[in-house]
């Protein structure tokens, strides 16, 4: 049988060292050597001895997740193998963070992460009840996260004299030492009239960088 289907760019090498990589744009592939943990549902292959757990995120994430609807549904998979994983042919990226790191990522966007990394959720200061960014995860420490992204993700940087404004359903992460607060970019009386559709962003200040993604935030389909 012959194929262009079947030349090295789209066949899957067995793993030379345990941990993360990309199978391609669309999908991670990470070497399992005891424990990692990826987003509830987004497994589409694994070979080897591995096991899939539902894992908890404490009584203090499921009360955050049932008042704003985001959270971070995660799964721990155990043992030695390989699995892929993927989420609605997203774009995958990963980002390696070093001791003494911290990003804040929104929930929808993590796809997998190494169990050496710390996360929580937090609250996002200044953002109050608008749109999705309410509470976003903090990961921190040492190790690779998996991150997806609809469409090509926009990287700005954040500096003391340049603060960033974001749409609040576009926003994907920021970096540590940022402060965030609610901006208005539109009048009452403007409001009244029916407005632009911004009216409201998340405002960025200090020394780093902002992740964004070309398009709003669509409703996330729950998990099986």
């Amino acid at each position: 049988m012959k194929s262009d289907l079947f030349s090295s760019e789209h066949l899957a090498q067995p793993a030379t060292a345990p941990g993360m990589t990309l199978q391609n744009s669309k999908s991670i592939k990470y070497a399992v050597n005891g424990e990692m943990h990826a987003r509830q549902g987004s497994m589409i292959a694994f070979r080897g001895n591995l096991q899939f757990e539902r894992k908890s995120q404490g009584i203090g994430g499921l009360l955050k997740r049932a008042v704003t609807g985001e959270g971070l549904p995660l799964m721990a998979v155990r043992g030695q193998g390989e699995a892929w994983f993927a989420h609605e042919a997203a774009n995958c990226f990963i980002v390696e963070m070093d001791q003494g790191d911290q990003l804040t990522i929104n929930g929808r966007n993590v796809l997998c992460f190494d169990a050496t990394l710390a996360y929580e959720i937090r609250t996002v200061k200044g953002a109050g009840m608008v749109g999705g960014g309410l509470f976003n995860s903090v990961f921190s420490g040492y190790g690779k996260i998996g991150l997806m992204c609809e469409g090509t993700p926009i990287v700005i940087p954040v500096t003391a004299a340049q603060p960033v404004y974001v749409d609040t359903d576009a926003v994907v992460g920021w970096s540590q030492h940022l402060t965030t607060t609610l901006h208005r970019s539109q009048s009452v009386g403007s409001m009244v009239r029916g407005g632009s559709g911004e009216a409201v962003q998340l405002m960025l200040q200090g020394e780093g960088f902002v992740i964004i993604r070309p398009s709003e935030a669509r409703p996330e389909r729950t998990a099986n």
